[in-house]
């Protein structure tokens, strides 16, 4: 070939179709399906795409994530998964317990990242928190396990009371078990129980309207993304007829209840994350053994405290994370 073609055809690949210089490759896609709401899971989110960004994952820049909320309609999640799959994403991140058998039972090829707050064991996810040994692993918040720690909280603040309401979502797969833990450990304190059951917002009303004629000494909340996204209800509720209260998370302590006590929030959104960034470098669930949350975290409302005319007791201060005042 003469110097001069060889000029001209070099000078002409510019123009040559995409396709012969190799197109950019698509982004994988993380499919997002989520038990609660975007308004009040914002701060998850963000933490789980901490979690992919951590593991070398951008979203809009190397991954794109499809976001599918629930907004506490659990009925809604099967649905939701099934479409994830049709769109043949890359891995399903079930935030919350109640996504988690949704995607299970939606694929059992497409890995799955889950965040929960039960045994995944128990629910049928995995074979064992070790060896997984599916298409499923995830992070545990043991939120469930910590039911009974939060009543004894709740009587050694308020030790005079006799009886204490419970929260509860009956559509929660965890929902018997939370109250049978928390009536063996009512017995064990002297203490009865009584559930109130809530699983949309028009039972929430009706809910708060028996607890006012019931007067429980206190108030326990359970672990639930539909009980979480009525936090602030929750908490002004709880308030407004004089019941102290306690949850699992520290958002609920923020927004006015007198005492939360569970894992780290954010932090579990975030290790999910990372997994969903692992899986899509190439590493397979089955060998990514089920974290579980170490950090547990006390806070203290006393703002709320004072409200209700209570006394924290220092001994009870000094265990507490985080004091609001």
């Amino acid at each position: 070939m003469k110097r001069r073609d060889f000029i001209t055809l070099l000078g002409g690949a510019a123009a040559w179709p995409v396709a012969a210089r190799g197109q950019q490759p698509t982004p994988p896609v993380v499919g997002y399906l989520n038990s609660s709401s975007a308004w009040e899971s914002a701060a998850g989110a963000e933490a789980f795409r901490v979690g992919l960004s951590e593991a070398g994952y951008v979203d809009g820049r190397n991954v794109l994530i499809e976001y599918r909320w629930a907004e506490g309609h659990y009925e809604r999640l099967p649905i939701m998964a099934a479409d994830l799959v049709r769109r043949q994403v890359s891995v399903i991140a079930a935030l919350g317990t109640p996504a988690a058998p949704a995607a299970n039972a939606a694929t059992t090829t497409i890995p799955i990242v889950f965040r929960i707050g039960v045994d995944p064991v128990e629910l049928g996810l995995v074979a064992s928190l070790s060896r997984p040994g599916g298409n499923l692993t995830g992070v545990v918040t043991q939120n469930l396990e910590l039911e009974p720690k939060r009543l004894e909280l709740l009587h050694e603040l308020v030790p005079a009371i006799e009886v204490v309401a419970a929260l509860i979502n009956p559509k929660s797969p965890n929902s018997e078990a939370q109250l049978r833990d928390l009536q063996a450990a009512a017995r064990a304190l002297g203490l009865t129980v009584s559930p109130v059951r809530a699983s949309s917002q028009l039972e929430f009303a009706t809910a708060f309207e028996a607890l006012a004629q019931m007067r429980p000494g206190a108030l326990v909340i359970t672990s639930d993304p539909f009980l979480f996204t009525l936090r602030e209800h929750v908490g002004a509720l709880a308030l407004q007829h004089r019941m102290p209260s306690i949850a699992a998370f520290r958002e609920y302590a923020t927004a006015g209840a007198l005492m939360s006590y569970g894992g780290d929030n954010a932090e579990s959104y975030r290790v999910a994350g990372t997994y969903a960034g692992r899986i899509l470098k190439g590493e397979k669930p089955a060998n990514l053994p089920v974290q579980q949350a170490t950090k547990i975290e006390l806070v203290i409302n006393l703002k709320t405290a004072k409200a209700l005319g209570l006394t924290v007791p220092q001994s009870l201060l000094a265990r507490a994370d985080e004091v609001i005042e």
